[in-house]
């Protein structure tokens, strides 16, 4: 599977823009940073204007502690 720089690009201002619009989301994974290893259980809640709520969890592994990684070096934390 080719990658395309340029969508690169597109992913890495999306991730510009949702640390600025949401910066408590950054400081929050910093802070659990060290926590984030495999086991480790990431909860996510979604709750609809309407009030509906919608939850689900992840068992962190190693592919998806790299996959975090990624991510936060691509937005130039490391």
């Amino acid at each position: 599977m080719a990658i395309n720089p340029m969508e690169l690009l597109k992913l890495k201002d999306r991730l510009n823009l949702f640390r600025k619009d949401h910066p408590r989301v950054g400081s929050f994974m910093s802070a659990v940073r060290e926590d984030m290893r495999p086991g480790a259980v990431l909860e996510l809640k979604v709750t609809s204007p309407e009030g509906k709520e919608l939850v689900t969890n992840i068992k962190m592994n190693e592919n998806d502690i790299e996959t975090l990684r990624l991510l936060a070096n691509l937005r130039g934390k490391k």
